[in-house]
């Protein structure tokens, strides 16, 4: 079991980060990250956590980033702990020259660690608003709006916010993917959108159980067709949405407990 003293943790590249080491990372907000639940050394959806450090890696820095640098520093992080924790790795590059940011530089790994939260399980009221995550396939550092239509949203008297583009369809939430189910199976949006590691996981978790998922343009103006709606993420697998704006989805736990049941029939691996 990790210490008491190293239960929370900040490393750069598998070392203890001091404040020297994070002064990049403060001054020019660019780079990108993933967020993971691990539980006794293991991860569900490793293997899609890394696909996506990866890709973004390259493409936001122009240089490759081998995967197994990247669990060494995570296992050094957990420590051999055996207890939930909640792990995020930050991608960023000390040598990013700001004046010339198209040159390839060599990235950086920052972990930290903590014990894990305990998920909430009341059902969220969502109010919706137009925006559109720039590059919304990369999972990067620029979370200013993100808070800043939950702080709005939250200002109206509902939990969370949602986003919807220019054409009017549903694309994702604050820090999370959107879900509907129409009555016989599941439906997500196909708009601009991260593609999220736990909604990866529910796809596959309800394809393995039989379960109809489809992806299609979902128009904000017809989600009072769906029965519920629910969201996901890397801290809560599943959690279920009460409203969207006006419009109330039934709460339903049986559908609850078959999402999370379809997401824990993937395996979890060991960092």
């Amino acid at each position: 079991m990790m210490a008491e003293t190293t239960r929370h943790r900040i490393e750069l590249n598998g070392a203890p980060a001091t404040v020297e080491d994070l002064r990049a990372l403060v001054a020019t907000n660019y780079g990108h990250f993933s967020a993971l639940r691990v539980h006794d050394g293991a991860v569900r959806g490793l293997d899609l956590h890394l696909d996506r450090i990866e890709a973004a890696t390259r493409e936001l820095f122009g240089m490759p980033i081998a995967r197994e640098r990247v669990r060494e520093c995570l296992r050094h992080a957990i420590d051999g702990s055996d207890a939930p924790l909640a792990l995020r790795v930050n991608v960023f590059s000390r040598a990013l020259n700001r004046d010339q940011p198209a040159a390839p530089v060599e990235a950086d790994v920052l972990v930290t660690a903590m014990p894990a939260a305990g998920a909430s399980s009341s059902a969220l009221r969502v109010k919706s608003f137009p925006y559109t995550r720039t590059l919304p396939h990369v999972k990067h550092v620029g979370t200013f709006p993100l808070f800043h239509f939950r702080r709005l949203a939250q200002q109206d008297g509902f939990d969370d916010a949602v986003f919807v583009d220019a054409a009017g369809r549903v694309e994702e939430g604050s820090i999370w993917n959107i879900g509907f189910f129409d009555g016989e199976g599941i439906v997500w949006s196909d708009a601009p959108q991260l593609t999220g590691v736990s909604m990866q996981l529910l796809q596959s978790g309800l394809a393995r159980a039989g379960v109809t998922s489809t992806v299609r343009s979902i128009p904000l103006r017809d989600i009072g067709r769906f029965r519920s709606a629910f969201f996901t993420n890397s801290s809560t697998p599943v959690r279920l949405i009460a409203r969207i704006d006006d419009v109330e989805f039934a709460v339903d736990h049986e559908l609850e407990a078959r999402l999370v049941a379809a997401y824990e029939t993937n395996v979890p691996q060991f960092v």
